[in-house]
């Protein structure tokens, strides 16, 4: 009985882990673009964010979520507050009012402004050469989420000019993901 145990629980936990999406450093995903392109997928938050907390808990960690994300997109968590050293288009970028150890707001990452994020937490899709399709704000559920991934993976945003266009096609869509 113990041995079938152990093995319960390995099969759980190698399940668990295939189901988790693999975040990886926008210079990462930057360079992995290089090699293979693939759209690119950017979670910016900060650590006092509350909503950011609660997408990771409710949308990010749902295994439908997962992965598609790893399916689709080089996947980025990115601390908007952050002092990670990022090299965007020939230019680096930082944050120069980074304060290690400081709890709170930690000053604002120069790619931030670079992208137009003014609140958290905002979802980032960048094209296969790395350029910004649009930023998205604002706390997604899983259905919200999926119409979302969907649109940019398959492209069927550049057939969406107009408001009442993204209303239909929202209106329309079947979400699969299960919540």
């Amino acid at each position: 009985m113990k041995k079938l145990i152990v093995f319960v629980f390995i099969i759980f936990s190698v399940s668990i882990s295939a189901q988790e999406i693999k975040w990886v450093t926008f210079q990462e995903a930057l360079d992995a673009q290089e090699k293979s392109p693939k759209k690119i997928f950017i979670d910016s938050y900060t650590d006092w964010c509350g909503w950011c907390k609660k997408m990771d808990k409710d949308t990010f960690s749902n295994p439908d979520v997962a992965e598609y994300m790893n399916e689709h997109y080089y996947a980025v968590k990115f601390n908007a507050e952050g002092n990670e050293s990022v090299t965007y288009k020939g230019k680096k970028y930082g944050n120069p009012s980074y304060v290690p150890n400081k709890s709170g707001r930690n000053g604002s990452h120069e790619i931030s402004q670079v992208f137009g994020i003014r609140s958290f937490p905002t979802v980032l899709f960048l094209d296969e050469e790395g350029n910004l399709i649009t930023p998205i704000p604002g706390y997604k559920t899983v259905p919200q989420f999926e119409v979302l991934v969907k649109l940019f993976a398959s492209n069927e945003y550049k057939n969406i000019k107009t408001s009442e266009e993204w209303e239909k096609y929202n209106a329309n869509f079947v979400p699969t993901f299960k919540e």
